[in-house]
């Protein structure tokens, strides 16, 4: 679990986050939404120790991050899975030497346990026979798994990813956020997902954080946005008519 308490960030005499708390749990897919600039990025960014924070606490289990010392960090980092909007895969690097790359900077395994293990996440995220494509190679949708599988290779406690579903189509995007939430449960992770994407909120919201303004506006899960009155989160949530007609038909079955 992630607990954020009472976090404030500004960037030169501005505030970006206010009073933000909220708890990021284990073993579920922890979203935050709301609109471009809303502050989701940075709050990610400060989840992940890249911006230090003007007030408040955030706690990996119990341990505050604020209260860290370098070797502390360190290892937590090596906690750490994360899933980049891009991707970010090595393009001169094959799917398994993508998949290797955290454990031969991080560990002393030897090449053949690197090797074992890198295959056990490529036929957990269905990559068969995918081992020695380059990125080029293979579709945005296999890219995405291989991020994942990259992301998992060292059993993370906390799995973060940036806009996972950029540039997929709705299929795809369906079967990656299913994906995500399988390992998720299956290893219990602590997941914590930024996303734009409402039918990812919709799909596998377990926990919704909305921010709006630096603020926290609402949390909830992907069923109790149906029944939410809150008029900030309807407008963002409800802004295409589909998911208009989708809380239609929901109110009248309920």
């Amino acid at each position: 679990m992630i607990v954020v308490e009472k976090l404030n960030k500004s960037f030169n005499g501005t505030n970006v986050l206010t009073d933000i708390s909220n708890q990021f749990e284990k073993g579920k897919t922890n979203l935050i939404i709301g609109q471009s600039g809303s502050g989701k990025t940075v709050l990610l960014k400060c989840i992940l120790g890249l911006y230090g924070i003007d007030s408040g606490n955030i706690y990996f289990e119990n341990r505050s991050l604020q209260k860290m010392d370098t070797k502390e960090r360190s290892v937590l980092r090596q906690e750490m899975g994360m899933v980049f909007q891009g991707s970010a895969l090595f393009d001169s690097m094959t799917v398994e030497e993508n998949i290797m790359f955290p454990m031969r900077m991080l560990t002393q395994k030897s090449s053949e346990e690197m090797l074992s293990r890198a295959n056990e996440v490529i036929n957990r995220v269905n990559l068969i026979n995918a081992n020695k494509k380059l990125p080029s190679e293979i579709s945005g949708g296999m890219q995405k798994r291989v991020a994942i599988a990259r992301a998992v290779v060292m059993n993370p406690k906390y799995l973060f990813c940036d806009e996972p579903n950029s540039g997929l189509d709705p299929k795809t995007s369906t079967l990656i956020d299913n994906l995500i939430q399988e390992i998720t449960k299956e290893y219990q992770i602590t997941t914590v997902i930024n996303t734009h994407d409402m039918n990812s909120v919709m799909e596998i919201g377990e926990k919704v954080l909305f921010l709006e303004n630096g603020r926290k506006g609402w949390e909830g899960s992907n069923l109790e946005v149906f029944k939410t009155e809150n008029q900030s989160v309807g407008n963002f949530i409800y802004s295409s008519n589909l998911f208009k007609k989708v809380r239609e038909v929901y109110k009248e079955e309920n």
